[in-house]
């Protein structure tokens, strides 16, 4: 099943970044859609957020 959710280490190995920059980007993502700041967000959401092709993203998370 493919992931929906994203997590902090996800989006550090997604942008090549640390685990609190990860955290940092998720927070930001959740902040300008509204969300709280425990609220779960998907792959399609950070996707808008950085301009990155979904396919890619979900073909990046899936594979390992």
């Amino acid at each position: 099943m493919p992931q929906v959710c994203l997590y902090p280490k996800d989006v550090a190995q997604l942008t090549g970044t640390g685990y609190d920059a990860g955290k940092r980007l998720l927070q930001r993502i959740r902040t300008k859609l509204r969300k709280p700041a425990r609220a779960y967000v998907s792959v399609a959401e950070f996707c808008d957020y950085t301009r990155l092709p979904e396919a890619e993203v979900a073909a990046a998370l899936n594979r390992g």
